[in-house]
């Protein structure tokens, strides 16, 4: 019987980190799934289980083999942060980054990712990035403390638009040495882990603009987190070295963008 070839090694690893998404997560991850492996390199997917009660571990364990290897990562801890954590250093690839289990931003935009993270070792999604397509169904409160919590954020991370769109990719090494020394452990660790990769020389991210969808069954709640993401903000401000203000990726970056391949649209 002939041997088959060896499979390439692997040059993307994304992870999900998911807290009772027992719901949801099936079809997100039928897409990453399907959308990884339309890529040219070879991907897998961490699923981060943060103490989930559902059932999320099993829909994990049983996921049925195929090009685009699913592992599951147990995260005690709770908290997104902790959970992003977890799997950035379980990874080992060139190529590391993170995706909500909703796949609200669609992870086809990852060919452009990609071909980005060529010359910039931090690349995110921007719902606020003039070229992004976002149909959110916010309430008033909840973008009022969106706007508040920018203010806070860029005197850590100056000029970046959006640190909290659930879609980042990095230079592996880069980011595994960051999450290394990361602290927070609830919904702002996005800050943190942005200002430890400048500060360990990655400069500020590239903002790429995505089509994004907002999906019901999100875990952020303004009234019982609102107060503690602030809360973290003031210990990073604490903790974390003043940034050095370098230039924003996301300004004069038209003509990467242009040359990187087309954004494509989530399928209806």
């Amino acid at each position: 019987m002939e041997k088959s070839a060896p499979m390439s090694p692997i040059t993307v690893e994304v992870v999900v980190p998911a807290f009772n998404e027992a719901e949801r997560l099936p079809r997100g991850l039928d897409l990453l799934c399907r959308r990884l492996a339309q890529l040219p390199v070879h991907a897998s997917v961490l699923v981060v289980d943060n103490g989930s009660s559902d059932g999320t571990a099993d829909i994990v364990r049983a996921w049925p083999a195929g090009p685009v290897e699913v592992r599951l990562v147990h995260c005690a801890k709770r908290g997104k942060g902790a959970a992003v954590r977890a799997g950035i250093l379980s990874s080992r690839a060139a190529i590391v980054g993170f995706c909500d289990a909703d796949m609200a931003t669609d992870p086809a935009v990852l060919r452009t990712f990609l071909a980005l993270l060529r010359t910039h070792p931090v690349v995110i999604a921007s719902r606020t990035h003039p070229g992004s397509d976002v149909q959110a169904r916010h309430s008033r409160l909840r973008s009022a403390g969106a706007q508040l919590f920018r203010r806070f954020s860029r005197t850590l991370v100056p000029g970046v638009g959006d640190t909290q769109c659930g879609f980042k990719f990095f230079h592996g090494d880069l980011v595994r040495a960051a999450a290394r020394g990361q602290r927070a452990s609830g919904f702002a660790f996005d800050v943190e882990l942005l200002a430890r990769c400048a500060r360990l020389g990655g400069a500020l991210p590239l903002e790429v603009p995505v089509t994004w969808q907002d999906v019901p069954g999100s875990k952020f709640s303004v009234l019982r987190h609102g107060l503690p993401v602030l809360a973290e903000l003031v210990r990073m401000w604490t903790v974390l070295p003043r940034p050095v203000r370098p230039r924003p990726a996301r300004t004069g970056a038209a003509d990467e963008l242009a040359a990187a391949p087309a954004l494509v649209r989530p399928a209806a």
